[in-house]
């Protein structure tokens, strides 16, 4: 059975997570009335998680940019003392390597230097 035979979801199905959104329902409706391919995927269901993880990455970003803009402002001392404690959680010879220290090591470079070029950018 392809999805051009399948019968429309119902917006009172509650589904694995609850009843559809309106706009999920009417992407259902579509998907019958044959506009859609025949090899489309079902619809996907959000869940409560997935906007929490989006409200969660939002936050993030604004608090990268946070940190950016005051580390452009932050003398060269303590710039040197963040790139002195991205090495430091960087595992030591002898140690095993875990990959998220190492990323968020990396970031923490990643962040001063961004904020390295937002203050020469300011300072033109």
């Amino acid at each position: 059975m392809n999805t051009t035979d399948a019968p429309p979801i119902p917006a009172d199905d509650p589904g694995p997570s609850g009843p559809l959104p309106p706009r999920q329902v009417a992407l259902a409706a579509w998907d019958n009335e044959g506009g859609a391919v025949a090899q489309a995927k079902a619809p996907i269901r959000s869940s409560p998680a997935n906007a929490e993880l989006a409200q969660l990455h939002i936050r993030i970003i604004a608090l990268e940019n946070l940190l950016i803009a005051m580390l452009a402002d932050a003398s060269a001392l303590q710039s040197q003392r963040i790139r002195t404690m991205a090495a430091f959680i960087t595992p030591r010879p002898g140690f095993t390597q875990h990959h998220l220290t190492v990323q968020a090591a990396h970031q923490m470079v990643d962040l001063v230097q961004r904020a390295d070029h937002f203050r020469s950018t300011a300072e033109e």
